[in-house]
């Protein structure tokens, strides 16, 4: 048996190679949208692709699932469960399999056993693996999607929260016990293989490890620890992160089968900085890539800047508008094939044109800036009457230590909460470190607010430079 980890960080998502030498052939567990990374590895592995086993509608990033059936023929094995707002809607002339709880399929000397694990999703399930080549009749390991992380569980908030569906968490908490209680009937030797890991919106404290095993999640996962449904209920739902909007964009998407790759038309190359103003004054959205720093000293005005790291695919699901066409402005040294893949991840397929960044901005001659200040500066200016001070982090966040009179904003849900930002005044906006507020400030200059300033270092720098200042200053 082969058995291959594969992790995007900037989504913190994992996905498995599961491979039968003896017969050559291999499926993938929970595919991401660019199947590359697994056609390089079979290659290289001497193995086939033929089939692709998802554990549940996934909410936050764009499956490969469709890709490697139209591309590769390969067999999907799609969760049955589920009522009929959970059903796979692009299926007809694929190969598929669907299947349900206790249900079992081979490839070469693996077997796969589906286990019905409810609770994040209605339809989300599992698979156990095991290897008849090692003459084994247990299961080796389990792959649990977004069911059991190293550490945590998966949320059951979702529906409700991103897509709208009224009374869902709770309902999806009692299931995820009832999961859970399965779960720890499973053989302590078991070894857990999740979708996710540290940083996914998935769950509230994901561990950084890449595996576990069952036994040591009955052990020390916190949400393994109930005897009381309605308390494991409520502690489930409290202190969840808020969901990306996008999430309720992917389950469409991942639902009624996103488009191939293949399909999506390269974005035209511009040449002149007035063909991105004109795309802005027709109603197209620009993205700036370029980092923060970069774009705070000179900008394109109506650009909004989401640097290209670890976080471009969830605040661009943010902070992108699905429906606009979109225009990126690159940065030098900067990959648009990354970028542009990045931005599939989430379903983001309507970059239609590119234009060097440096260029751009050498011939506009009508460009912005903001400025960026230390905490003690910050801690003088708030003094005055004409500023305001924003907080971009989430809401867990800011109620674990704030500013006194910061006003709360979370940055994903800025663009649509432009109104509650204080009118007239000097905006010192600020997160954790001094990225997310970067972002906030081109967010809010792109709408009309011109007056912006980023406090460098965020939150962390004013609570160890001004904060004891400040508390010693009043004993």
């Amino acid at each position: 048996m082969l058995l291959k980890y594969f992790y995007d960080k900037k989504l913190a998502q994992a996905s498995y190679m599961v491979g039968c030498q003896a017969k050559g052939e291999a499926v993938i567990v929970d595919p991401a949208r660019d199947i590359a990374p697994y056609l390089e590895a079979a290659e290289a592995e001497g193995l086939e692709i033929v089939g692709a086993l998802e554990t549940h509608i996934h909410a936050d990033y764009v499956s490969g699932a469709r890709e490697m059936a139209e591309r590769l023929n390969a067999t999907l094995y799609l969760s049955d469960e589920g009522d009929e707002n959970w059903k796979y809607a692009y299926l007809d002339g694929l190969p598929h399999q669907l299947v349900k709880d206790g249900d079992k399929f081979e490839l070469g000397n693996l077997t796969f056993e589906v286990m019905h694990t409810p609770g994040h999703t209605p339809e989300s399930i599992s698979f156990l693996l095991t290897d008849g080549g090692a003459q084994a009749d247990e299961p080796i390991g389990i792959f649990t999607g977004d069911f059991v992380f190293a550490g945590d569980i998966g949320r059951p908030d979702l529906l409700e929260k991103a897509a709208g569906i009224e009374g869902t968490s709770l309902a999806g908490a009692y299931e995820m016990f009832d999961s859970l209680e399965r779960f720890k009937l499973l053989p302590d030797f078991l070894q857990v293989w999740p979708a996710h890991g540290a940083g996914s919106a998935c769950g509230k404290s994901l561990g950084a490890v890449p595996s576990s095993t069952t036994g040591y999640e009955k052990r020390f996962n916190w949400a393994l620890q109930y005897a009381d449904k309605e308390q494991f209920a409520r502690d489930l739902i409290d202190g969840q992160p808020e969901p990306p909007s996008y999430f309720a964009v992917m389950k469409h998407v991942n639902k009624v089968g996103p488009a191939l790759v293949k399909e999506l038309a390269p974005p035209e190359e511009l040449t002149d900085a007035a063909e991105v103003k004109a795309s802005i004054d027709k109603g197209m959205q620009v993205i700036d890539t370029r980092d923060y720093s970069q774009f705070a000293a000179g900008h394109l005005p109506g650009t909004v800047n989401i640097p290209f790291g670890g976080s471009f695919p969830n605040w661009a699901g943010w902070l992108v508008d699905y429906d606009r066409p979109l225009v990126l402005l690159v940065g030098e040294g900067q990959s648009l094939q990354e970028i542009i893949t990045a931005l599939q991840s989430v379903g983001i397929d309507s970059a239609e044109a590119v234009m060097q960044a440096e260029t751009a901005l050498a011939q506009s001659a009508e460009n912005e800036s903001f400025p960026e200040i230390e905490p003690e500066q910050a801690a003088e200016e708030m003094k005055k009457d004409h500023v305001a001070v924003l907080d971009v982090r989430n809401l867990s966040e800011y109620n674990e230590a704030n500013i006194a009179g910061a006003k709360h904003l979370m940055l994903g849900t800025l663009p649509e909460r432009l109104d509650e930002v204080p009118a007239g005044q000097t905006i010192l906006v600020h997160c954790g470190s001094g990225l997310r507020s970067a972002i906030a400030c081109s967010v809010l200059q792109a709408n009309g607010i011109k007056d912006v300033v980023n406090l460098a270092g965020g939150y962390n720098a004013w609570a160890e430079r001004v904060r004891p200042q400040t508390a010693a200053s009043s004993s």
